[in-house]
């Protein structure tokens, strides 16, 4: 089976003089119907990924070498308009704070409904019935009175359900979920990966879903990548690396993981030369974030 998105040896950098690396070599495929998480530590590279498929980079960075393949096509070589027709109806993404992602001045409806006009051509009228479909699959049980309110009116976890219903409102073959729970308490956060769960197999798209939390890898993902400063360290079978991680930096991620069924340890300490590497590294893909907000 093809896969729905291959990334194959793909290079990000900051800066045109004297580029510094952001993403070094990084390949992975999804299928469909596959949920592939993507974790490292904040830094990692992760989100770095996502904006690569979206076109969204930082100012100042781009993709120096490696193709991002979506069903076989470049969305690297890609012209932009091209790219843009496929994202929101083939390529989704559900971001990581419903707050800056919602319209704080457009109500839910139009909100759902503008991407279903857009994207599908869809009557004003028969958009909005969609819409109210669409909060019923992400079980919001007054999708009507949501229909009407605007986000700020809203839960955070009715926000992220839009999101959601935003994401699969077209039925995407890939859709890229970067850290959707982040700032969901427990229990909302477990009903938001049932949501994406039930979703997703119902539609057989393939998830790339971005998180530091390994223990949402094991409840969600079938296979899953560790990233660190910008490399692919390990990849596999998620339920076999997270019992027997090969890689050290995935051991240390696994014992930085709060354990209910064993003594709390002492963590270990990184070695002073490779704090020191990723200092400077840090120093890097902060001035990445700062050139995106200038």
């Amino acid at each position: 089976m093809t896969a729905t998105l291959t990334v194959e040896d793909l290079h990000v950098a900051l800066g045109q003089r004297h580029p510094q690396p952001l993403l070094r070599g990084v390949s992975l495929a999804i299928r469909a119907g596959e949920v592939r998480g993507l974790v490292g530590e904040s830094g990692a590279g992760k989100s770095m990924i996502a904006r690569s498929i979206f076109g969204l980079l930082p100012r100042g960075a781009r993709v120096t070498r490696g193709s991002l393949l979506f069903e076989g096509r470049d969305l690297v070589a890609m012209p932009e308009r091209q790219r843009r027709a496929l994202l929101g109806r083939e390529i989704a993404l559900i971001p990581q704070d419903p707050m800056t992602s919602l319209n704080p001045v457009k109500r839910v409806g139009e909100q759902i409904a503008g991407l279903l006009r857009i994207k599908l051509g869809l009557a004003h009228r028969v958009a909005m019935e969609q819409a109210r479909v669409l909060l019923g699959d992400v079980a919001i049980r007054d999708p009507d009175r949501v229909l009407r309110a605007y986000p700020h009116e809203l839960s955070g976890g009715m926000r992220q359900r839009i999101l959601i219903a935003i994401a699969f409102a077209c039925r995407p073959r890939l859709v890229v979920a970067d850290e959707p729970t982040t700032a969901l308490d427990v229990t909302v956060q477990r009903q938001i990966l049932r949501l994406i769960h039930d979703l997703q197999h119902r539609d057989g798209a393939a998830v790339l879903f971005v998180t530091h939390d390994l223990g949402l890898v094991a409840k969600l993902c079938q296979t899953m990548t560790v990233l660190n400063a910008g490399r692919v360290v390990e990849a596999g079978d998620a339920a076999t690396l997270l019992s027997a991680p090969a890689h050290a930096y995935t051991r240390a991620l696994l014992s930085a993981t709060p354990r209910l069924d064993r003594p709390a340890e002492a963590l270990s300490p990184l070695p002073r030369d490779l704090v020191e590497r990723l200092a400077q590294e840090a120093r890097i893909y902060d001035q990445a974030n700062r050139a995106n907000y200038q």
